[in-house]
């Protein structure tokens, strides 16, 4: 005669009703429709998209969130779609416990504004190309000449250096691209021109301008100059 274990049936029983419980709130959970989508934006560059424009992207075939079904969503190719948008650099893409579907987007960086025979974009922190916006205009230093696949990747790095410098990023407005290479810069208080060379030691450079700058500016010297020479690394050669 089989003696039962009521202990063990009982436990059986409690685990059967737990997956049910699970099963029919998941279920329930999955039909629910959205309440609404929210977007948030996070970083230093929050003004080049509008949230209206993640919004359309988020619900894009819908009138509104409210019409969506929580089962129905692939968050992974709405955070696909948001990342394919020239204006953002990394989106995530989720549903909060009371039926918000969220979206937290970064914006891409500009670090400068080329202007070419294609026309004017931005080039963004990860050296990549960067549409203008309708809604801000960013205050980067203007970039003329040619950029191409020879000088794409140094160039990319000289704009970051004078991003990430709050010197260089206050005083450089202008950069020109000359045939040969070289660079051309322009400041913005002052008229004269900078001779950089070539993208060759930088960051040596910029700190001889630096230096040189901060003496100057002392006793006003730099309206008196026309060019500042920096293609010599172990001096600044000055032109009035």
């Amino acid at each position: 005669m089989k003696v039962f274990n009521w202990t063990n049936i009982r436990l059986l029983l409690m685990f059967g009703l737990v997956i049910f419980l699970f099963s029919f709130s998941s279920h329930r959970n999955g039909n629910r429709k959205l309440i609404k989508s929210t977007v948030l934006f996070v970083g230093n560059n929050t003004l080049f998209l509008k949230r209206e424009t993640v919004n359309k992207l988020l619900i894009e075939n819908k009138v509104n969130a409210s019409s969506i079904q929580k089962d129905k969503l692939d968050l992974n190719k709405l955070e696909s779609i948001l990342d394919s948008n020239d204006m953002i650099e990394k989106s995530d893409v989720f549903v909060s416990v009371d039926g918000i579907l969220k979206a937290v987007v970064k914006q891409k960086t500009p670090v400068a504004r080329v202007f070419d025979t294609r026309g004017s974009f931005y080039v963004d922190s990860e050296g990549d190309k960067m549409p203008l916006s309708d809604n801000f205009t960013a205050r980067v230093p203007l970039v003329s000449g040619v950029i191409d696949e020879k000088n794409h990747d140094d160039l990319a790095e000289l704009f970051r250096v004078i991003h990430n410098d709050p010197f260089l990023k206050k005083n450089i407005i202008g950069i020109q691209i000359m045939p040969n290479g070289s660079l051309k810069m322009f400041n913005r208080n002052f008229n004269y021109q900078i001779d950089f060379g070539g993208i060759i030691n930088v960051e040596r450079k910029f700190k001889n301008y630096k230096a040189f700058f901060q003496k100057a500016v002392l006793d006003s010297s730099l309206y008196n100059y026309s060019k500042i020479d920096l293609r010599f690394t172990q001096q600044v050669v000055c032109t009035k």
